[in-house]
């Protein structure tokens, strides 16, 4: 039963302190890690244990999940001192819902493996909001079996899990996905910016895309604040355009002509060079603007 497995958690962030609270909400044995440790004074106030590094939860953990930044973060974490490798051993996972390139994931989950642990890569479709909720979707690939055990942490934190076959295939659909989004939000923006340029009641624009074949929950949330030139940050302007930039050399990897992306990630470059790095990946509707 789940009582009996002792569930980590590497990296308590905008995501990873929603989702490990929805674990211990479950009453899950937790051990936990972050960077900065006073993050994980809130989970120790809701009964998960801290501790001094990530190699030390792999050590305490059955399972580990861990949620950070970017590629470099994910690496620093699985192979700097006191890290995820050099803990690993035979009876110990590694769930990694970081979003980060397939090379990554690979060269992460074959360090696990080749140190008699079980990988599986499992990032997420949602922010801020879903990682509260319970409501993610993780995109995991990896060992099967290991998906299958974690599936009662998995269902803790999101309300739908998707098995992708070999580690890579997470990753790759974490991009497309992400691309989508940041393609849709520049259109999105554009939109209301020409709107606004013409003389046009933004509210009445989102009204009529809210009834029509076109709604969706995207626009809904974010068009209000949008409209009113407030971004508050669910899913930072520089992590979109890392994932728009990571898509588009798959792309160029795969030769798929990608004409739509490579305009919207120079809008999020260009917001980014205008100081909205840190602020909502809507925020690239400020650099539209007439």
């Amino acid at each position: 039963t789940s009582k009996m497995v002792t569930y980590g958690f590497v990296g308590i962030g905008i995501m990873g302190r929603g989702m490990a609270l929805n674990l211990r909400k479950k009453d899950f044995d937790l051990v936990v890690w972050n960077r900065t440790p006073e993050k994980c004074e809130e989970l120790v106030a809701a009964g998960a244990k801290a501790v001094a590094t990530p190699g030390d939860v792999i050590k305490s953990a059955d399972i580990t999940f861990a949620c950070l930044a970017d590629p470099e973060i994910a690496c620093t974490v699985a192979f700097g001192p006191g890290g995820v490798v050099h803990a690993m051993g035979a009876g110990k996972s590694y769930v990694d819902c970081s979003t980060v390139d397939e090379e990554t994931s690979l060269k992460i989950g074959e360090a696990v493996t080749a140190a008699g642990g079980r990988f599986l890569e499992a990032p997420v479709s949602g922010s801020k909001g879903p990682a509260e909720q319970g409501t993610l979707i993780f995109l995991a690939a990896g060992d099967e079996g290991l998906f299958k055990e974690a599936t009662p942490a998995l269902e803790a934190m999101g309300k739908k899990s998707v098995y992708l076959g070999k580690t890579g295939g997470g990753a790759r659909m974490k991009l497309v996905v992400n691309m989508v989004m940041g393609s849709m939000m520049n259109a999105f923006a554009e939109g209301i910016s020409l709107c606004e340029a013409s003389d046009l009641d933004t509210t009445a624009l989102l009204d009529v895309l809210d009834n029509g074949a076109l709604a969706n929950p995207m626009f809904k949330l974010k068009g209000p604040a949008m409209t009113k030139g407030e971004y508050p940050t669910a899913f930072p302007l520089k992590h979109q355009q890392k994932d728009m930039r990571l898509a588009l050399a798959l792309g160029d990897k795969l030769s798929v002509s990608m004409p739509v992306a490579a305009a919207a990630n120079e809008s999020f470059k260009k917001a980014k060079a205008a100081g909205k790095a840190d602020a909502d990946f809507s925020a690239v509707h400020s650099v539209l603007k007439k």
